[in-house]
């Protein structure tokens, strides 16, 4: 990493030793107070495309969608299974950014495990007694992101706390990092979920 990013390598090193289960409880923390995400997928042709959508499920480092697979996202999937999904809780300022791999599912089973009545409004009934926006809708599919790697910033210090550092650093030409940048890598992951399945 450059030198030029001091914020990077301060708020980097602050989150030094930390294990894999420490990294995950953050996370999770961080999942609890947010609701939504930006789910971002890429076109055939390149371009960025982004949606906010709430997650069915982020019990495992998995993260699960309903969706209606008449949607360009999944032909966007299916071209490019790369994606991004991306939380904020703004009260902290604590994020979260995932990259990986999506995956559709069909399997009714799954779909139904992970159904919530107030999905039904996403899909409407079509009123031609095949559509009828439940979980056995043909147009309910499932989306699963298989993360490589789990980036996140982890706000240490309140708002208030967050200001007078920032400020403190402004005055003084030092570095401002209320926080710890943690990275849950591609191996942390495949133990967790390993040990998950098991």
């Amino acid at each position: 990493m450059s030198s030029a990013d001091p914020y990077t390598q301060k708020a980097e090193k602050k989150a030094e030793g930390l294990t894999p289960q420490q990294k995950i409880d953050g996370l999770k923390q961080i999942l609890k107070t947010t609701k939504y995400c930006m789910f971002t997928t890429r076109s055939p042709t390149g371009e960025l495309h982004s949606r906010c959508m709430a997650p069915a499920s982020t019990e495992s480092l998995w993260f699960s969608f309903i969706a209606n697979n008449a949607t360009f996202k999944f032909d966007e999937i299916e071209a490019d299974g790369h994606v991004n999904v991306s939380f904020l809780d703004p009260s902290s300022t604590s994020w979260v950014s995932v990259t990986g791999k999506a995956r559709i599912s069909n399997d009714r089973e799954f779909i139904k495990k992970l159904w919530s009545p107030l999905v039904a409004a996403w899909f409407g009934d079509l009123g031609d007694g095949v559509h009828k926006g439940d979980e056995n809708d043909s147009r309910v599919s499932a989306i699963q992101v298989v993360p490589d790697e789990i980036r996140y910033w982890y706000a240490t210090r309140s708002s208030i706390g967050q200001m007078a550092e920032i400020a403190t650093s402004a005055i003084t030409g030092g570095t401002a990092a209320p926080g710890e940048l943690r990275t849950i890598t591609k191996a942390e992951i495949q133990l967790v979920e390993g040990l998950n399945t098991a």
